[in-house]
């Protein structure tokens, strides 16, 4: 593994814990520590935790920041009325095709904004070069870890460890954040599941991880978030999404705020011409009904056209004992399909997502 990865402030808390060590976005992080299937049932039954320290946190301070995030994200940071709701948003450019997905909270100075490491430098440049025009400060947060604990006991057994944090933990809606000291503490996630994100000082995130392990939180590596997320219908950068397609394709369509008509965020003039002009494609999950396991990139058949779709994730699924998938598919597709593996075509269900919420199956 090439020396010039970059290590989280958890990186030995992996080691100690046997973690086999992957390249991800040019970060050294655990994929597993022993069983993938292990540490995705552990999520879905008690709790699990993952680092997830490699993401980027970013705080939009000024006078203009509610003007320049209008402009900036596709969802409408307006309705974050109360400090500490979160929003989650396209960051689009003028195609409208998706340059990130990320999390917006509302702080009492401004916003802080949660991006994906790989894209991390694209990222920090166009949100600087955007704010040129606004009065704002932008400030990547490099000092702070990020620990997800996710699942139904996760609150629970998190409380377990911070006493003196339990009753800021408990007051937290879904999808809202606090300080609590010098900590963040948000009830948010990417497994389907209850759970916290927890930023706090590089320094404490060892320590924290060691009490949350001897009270039962399992570590969960990169390969259980990937089956977690994709039960649970959440994209993917890179994968389900990315510049080159645009939200109304990605299934993000939910994300983008039309009210008020004259917010003239970046990509809204392209998206209003696709929809006016129809929009072909539409990302839908796929349900194997024979053997086999759906991956990215392999292609699907339609009897009733010759346009054919692609996997853009697909996995097993711990939970349902089948493969799952997504696929960006013409906009007419339902019914039934064929997806190409290994040169087979196996037959596959067009579902709506998600495929499990809260542990069971939600599909029909």
């Amino acid at each position: 593994m090439s020396l010039t990865l970059k290590r989280t402030p958890l990186y030995s808390s992996h080691i100690d814990s046997q973690a086999k060590m992957v390249d991800f976005g040019g970060w050294e992080m655990p994929i597993h520590y022993g069983s993938q299937v292990k540490e995705h049932e552990a999520v879905r039954a008690g709790a699990g935790m993952f680092d997830v320290s490699h993401m980027t946190v970013v705080d939009v301070e000024g006078k203009d920041s509610k003007a320049f995030l209008q402009k900036l994200l596709a969802n409408d940071v307006d309705k974050l009325k109360i400090e500490g709701k979160a929003l989650y948003s396209g960051m689009l450019n003028p195609q409208g095709g998706v340059i990130d997905d990320l999390i917006c909270y509302l702080t009492d100075y401004g916003y802080r904004l949660v991006v994906n490491c790989a894209t991390r430098e694209k990222d920090l440049n166009w949100i600087n070069q955007q704010a040129a025009d606004y009065s704002v400060t932008i400030s990547e947060r490099p000092q702070l870890a990020m620990i997800a604990i996710q699942g139904p006991e996760a609150i629970e057994k998190c409380c377990s460890v911070v006493l003196e944090m339990a009753d800021t933990i408990k007051s937290l809606a879904i999808f809202q954040g606090k300080f609590c000291q010098d900590w963040y503490i948000a009830r948010t996630g990417y497994t389907g599941e209850d759970g916290l994100e927890i930023m706090l000082p590089d320094t404490q995130a060892a320590e924290f991880w060691s009490k949350l392990k001897n009270a039962g939180v399992h570590p969960c590596g990169l390969g259980a978030r990937d089956t977690l997320r994709l039960e649970a219908g959440m994209n993917l950068y890179g994968n389900d999404m990315d510049e080159s397609v645009s939200p109304l394709e990605s299934g993000m369509g939910w994300t983008i705020a039309w009210e008020p008509v004259g917010r003239d965020f970046i990509g809204r003039s392209a998206l209003e011409q696709q929809k006016q002009a129809g929009v072909s494609y539409k990302l839908t999950g796929l349900v194997l009904e024979e053997r086999g396991i759906m991956r990215p990139h392999q292609t699907v058949h339609f009897s009733h056209t010759e346009v054919t779709g692609e996997i853009t994730s697909g996995s097993f699924s711990p939970t349902l004992g089948i493969s799952i998938a997504f696929a960006r598919v013409p906009a007419d597709a339902a019914g039934t399909c064929h997806v190409d593996i290994r040169g087979k075509r196996i037959q596959a269900r067009i579902v709506k997502l998600p495929f499990v919420r809260a542990g069971k199956k939600v599909f029909e």
